[in-house]
């Protein structure tokens, strides 16, 4: 029998105070160079603090009961950087400086060469995180064309050709994540929304390459930016139905705090989608009956089998104990809204 409305993460989760500043956190754009600012803990015991972390969050993914749970993403400064940082190719000590999608400048690895994956750079923590729960894991990776938005491109002729590169060291990374016991593998890609010309232009080729020869659930991530660094947003997606002819399998996308027209996920009948039911720009809790009404209201263009329940993006930027109230809140209302369909 096909699963119907299973609650999941989009991927990060607060980090304590104790491992990372969160003034720091909070008073700048997400890094795309390094930023070992951040971090309290000295580099000689970071790696265990970071796993001690990652315990607390996977610890109350599964208080909650979420059914397909993440390693909440604690030993990255941002979502992107830890994976882009990691390929050759890459100047990180002479960084260049482009315009973020937010309006304002952001220190940016400046391409200077052929880009190569030169190792496994997340299998460490897929291993971790399957070590440490017997529930479904999922991992993120950021995506070929969001990183390609993200850096200066002093060496390919054009942002396309790197992209497929960049597609090609993601497509590896991929391969060893499912390897290492990852069930469902997330590509986060909030620059299809941001520079939706240039998406469609090459957005769709540049991410089935990086999919490419992957079998098992695939998931791709796209939003409007963080809720605490870009507060404003429209009700719809400048880019999102073109996803229908991409090879991945689930869409996830933010609907609770945009208010979201869902009229559009008519238009992706052939895809699974992850639906944002958590407003992450509010501080309250919501209820799980708001939750149920948010996902009853997507339930009038999607199946429930198609349907998958999620916060809006990532929950780096709440309070734990927001983010873990949240969480419940989306089980419980999942639960309110099966039980009102006998599923």
């Amino acid at each position: 029998m096909t699963e119907k409305l299973l609650t999941t993460v989009v991927g990060s989760y607060p980090q304590p105070e104790w491992l990372v500043d969160r003034k720091i956190l909070h008073s700048r754009l997400p890094p795309r160079v390094r930023a070992q600012e951040i971090w309290r803990i000295p580099e000689p015991l970071l790696q265990q603090a970071q796993d001690d972390a990652t315990l607390l969050a996977i610890r109350d993914m599964e208080r909650a009961g979420i059914d397909i749970l993440s390693d909440g993403e604690i030993r990255r400064e941002s979502y992107s950087n830890r994976f882009a940082t990691a390929l050759a190719g890459m100047d990180l000590d002479n960084p260049g400086v482009i315009l973020g999608r937010t309006g304002r400048t952001n220190l940016v690895p400046r391409v200077v060469g052929p880009i190569r994956r030169l190792y496994p750079v997340e299998v460490r923590d897929v291993e971790f995180l399957r070590r440490n729960t017997t529930g479904r894991i999922k991992i993120t990776v950021p995506g070929p064309f969001t990183i390609s938005q993200q850096v200066l491109n002093d060496y390919y002729r054009d942002d396309k050709t790197l992209a497929l590169d960049i597609a090609a060291a993601i497509n590896e990374e991929i391969k060893s994540l499912q390897a290492a016991g990852a069930d469902v593998v997330q590509i986060d890609e909030p620059y299809l929304q941001a520079r939706p010309e240039q998406a469609r232009a090459y957005g769709v080729e540049v991410i089935n390459r990086a999919l490419e020869g992957i079998e098992g659930p695939t998931a791709l991530h796209l939003c409007f930016g963080y809720a605490a660094i870009v507060p404003d947003r429209p009700d719809r997606y400048a880019f999102l139905t073109e996803l229908r002819e991409c090879v991945v399998k689930q869409i996830s996308i933010e609907a609770a705090q945009p208010h979201l027209d869902l009229s559009v996920l008519r238009q992706l009948d052939n895809k699974t989608i992850i639906v944002g039911v958590l407003n992450l720009g509010d501080m309250e809790v919501e209820t799980p009956e708001t939750v149920a009404a948010r996902i009853r209201s997507a339930l009038q263009y999607v199946e429930p089998e198609r349907l998958i329940l999620a916060p809006d993006c990532g929950m780096k930027y709440l309070t734990r104990e927001v983010a873990s109230g949240k969480l419940c809140a989306l089980v419980e209302g999942a639960r309110i809204v099966r039980q009102e369909l006998s599923l």
